[in-house]
């Protein structure tokens, strides 16, 4: 059952409801998450729905974390978005519903592990996320 307003007021930071539920932006290069490295599965802050591998994530110089691609294509929601004057692709939580950032075509097509990448950037909101590192 899909949580009302109220609720994920209860349950998330002002800032993450600010981005998640009302669709805002953090600010480039604040996040704790544009320069980890850590290994692990991203996860969504509101759900804990799985998101992006770390093997999928790579430095576009943007100031936000950036991903070739999600762990599974079902567990995020693309959607166009003309909001700011421009059209771009939302990327949402399949899960929650959430908004995590957006998608663009200015991927890399291979990642510097030598990986082979889909040439999209997802643009991901830090404080979307929560890493879940691999346990060495």
């Amino acid at each position: 059952m899909p949580k009302a307003e109220k609720d994920w007021k209860k349950v998330l930071t002002p800032e993450q409801y600010r981005v998640l539920r009302e669709k805002g932006t953090e600010p480039a290069f604040t996040g704790k998450y544009y320069k980890t490295q850590d290994s692990g599965m991203y996860v969504c802050a509101a759900c804990g729905n799985k998101l992006f591998s770390s093997k999928a994530k790579f430095e576009s110089g943007t100031g936000w974390p950036s991903f070739s691609d999600p762990a599974n294509l079902k567990n995020v929601i693309l959607r166009e978005d003309d909001s700011s004057g421009m059209v771009r692709t939302e990327v949402l939580c399949a899960k929650c519903g959430s908004h995590l950032g957006h998608v663009f075509d200015d991927g890399p097509r291979t990642l510097p592990t030598g990986r082979q990448a889909s040439g999209k950037r997802y643009c991901i909101n830090s404080v979307c996320l929560e890493l879940k590192k691999d346990k060495k």
